[in-house]
This record gives structure tokens, sequence and C-alpha cells, in this order.
């Protein structure tokens, strides 16, 4: 029993001596990834705070760039050590390998499509945390871009989680993107008839966009006629402002400002509409113009000149 134990130690201990160069190894290579991760952390950190630039080459993309290079590390790190792990070359650990490949490839097709999807719209540069936009039908501010999912904190202060994958099939409405100069154009639109001059209406909506809050006087709002209708003029009005996350209340004083100023000049907000009584029970068919047929003689004529 003694020299069976013997044994048994004794082989254990010549398989540990013997697999010690591939254990040397295996730590060499971990140390050499582990340091390499770092240093490149280090670059994108430089480059997503500014202290590094590289010409086209975005801030926002460093945080994505490094998670798929330090993801790629990671798994040339692990082919390179594979062949050195005990065992690797029995036909058990292959096939638990296999195994386990086929259990992720089956369960994360969601997962990979959102990953994927998030760094699309990361190069993209569709949106940035704290911007104003409207995504799949959801409006409100940007609070977290993640790998699987965007934060949404809409206007009712409620977060809306929207995987990547959705976001990335739905159209992206950023008011926040374009604010140059001018900022973003806030437009509304109403029907006035035809009994009130242009003139009088351009004026009154002028005024009410001057009295809104965050509309702004540079450039200065501007009405179009957009239409001339059967009974109505359809007028919209254009004013500027830099408060996208404002613009529930824009809005809201905008069209309480309209009203303030037409009331205020007698101006009914109307859209009038006319009804002709038929007179009658004569028929409204238009008679029928008989011309008279060519004769051979004017056939014959040839035009002058």
């Amino acid at each position: 029993m003694i020299v069976t134990v013997v044994g048994v130690l004794n082989y254990l201990w010549l398989g540990l001596v013997g697999y010690l160069p591939n254990l040397f190894t295996i730590l060499v290579i971990l140390v050499v990834m582990r340091y390499l991760v770092h240093l490149i952390g280090l670059v994108f950190e430089g480059i997503r705070t500014r202290r590094i630039h590289i010409h086209n080459f975005y801030p926002e993309w460093a945080e994505t760039s490094f998670s798929l290079i330090k993801l790629m590390i990671f798994m040339l790190t692990a082919v390179i050590i594979f062949p050195y792990l005990p065992g690797s070359s029995s036909p058990a650990f292959q096939g638990i390998s296999i195994f386990i490949g086929v259990l992720v490839s089956l369960g994360s097709t969601t997962a990979v499509a959102n990953v994927v999807a998030g760094v699309v719209i990361t190069y993209t540069r569709a949106f940035q945390v704290g911007d104003q936009v409207e995504v799949a039908e959801v409006r409100g501010r940007i609070v977290e871009r993640s790998t699987f999912v965007t934060r949404i904190q809409t206007l009712k202060n409620v977060i809306v989680s929207i995987p990547n994958s959705m976001v990335l099939s739905n159209n992206v409405i950023n008011y926040s993107k374009n604010m140059g100069q001018s900022g973003l154009l806030v437009h509304t639109t109403i029907t006035i008839g035809y009994d009130v001059p242009w003139q009088t209406v351009n004026d009154l909506l002028i005024a009410a966009a001057g009295k809104t809050e965050h509309v702004g006087s540079h450039p200065e709002p501007f009405v179009l006629q957009t239409s001339l209708d059967d009974n109505y003029v359809s007028y919209e009005l254009n004013g500027w402002t830099r408060k996208p996350e404002e613009l529930p209340r824009i809005y809201s004083n905008l069209h309480a400002n309209i009203l303030d100023e037409f009331h205020g000049h007698n101006v009914e907000i109307t859209s009038p509409a006319f009804r002709a009584m038929r007179d009658g029970n004569a028929s409204t068919v238009a008679p029928v113009i008989e011309r008279p047929e060519p004769t051979e003689g004017d056939d014959a004529k040839e035009p002058a000149g």
C-alpha cells in the first residue's frame, strides 16, 4: 500500500517537474500580455482625455477601440497558451473545448449583434452622452452608452434602455449634433383666412417669437407662406434656439404667445370653410359645344409667309 502511494506521488512529482518549463512559458506570456494591455490603455486614455491627439481619430472612439484591441490581445494570448496547457492534446480536452464553443455560439447571437451594433454606432458618431436625441420614438437625453444597450432619460425623467441593435436599425434624430452658430430651428404652423393681410400675420408671428424665452433674435425669426389652400393660407413660423433640452417648454410658450398676440389684435386663428348652396334643380352639366367640321378649302390653305 505504501509502495503504491509512493509511486503515485513520485509520478505526480515527475509530471510537475516536467511541466515546469511550460508553466514558466505561460507565466512569461501572461506578464507580457498584462504590461502590453496596460501600455495600450495609457495611450488610449491620453486620447480620451485629449492629451494625445491623432489626426482624424476622435476622443469618443478611444474607449471602444481599446476594448476591441484588448479583446484581440486576450484571444491571441489564449491561442498561444493553449498548446502549453496540460492535456491540451487529449481528445477529451478538445471535445470539451468544442462543446463550450458551440454553446457560446448558439447562446450569444443577440448579444454579439448588440456588441457589433454598439461598435458601429460609436464609429459613426451618431450621438454622444448628453445629447438630446430621438430613437425608436423615444425622445430624451443620452445618459449611458454601453456595450449592449443605450440608455435615454426621457422628458418625463424615465430611463429607457434600448438595445444597440435596435438603435442601429432605426433613424437617430440628434437635436444637439449641429448647434453651430445659429442653433436648432423650431417651427410651428397656423392657418389664417384670406381676409387677414399676410403682412399682419407675419408681424404678429414674429412678435410672438420675440417674446418666447430661449428663442434667439440673431438670426431673426422668419415666416414662410407654405401653401395657398382653398379657404386659408398656411403660415410657418421659424425661430432659432440653443436649448434642445427645453424644446417642449419652448413650443408651449411659443404657442401661448401666438395666441396672446393674435387675440390682443382681434385676429381670429381660424380656418374658414365655404359651402355653396345649389339654387333650384337646374343641371350643372356643361352643354356640349359642337365644332364645325373643316372643309376641303380650309385644308388646301397654306399658312402665309
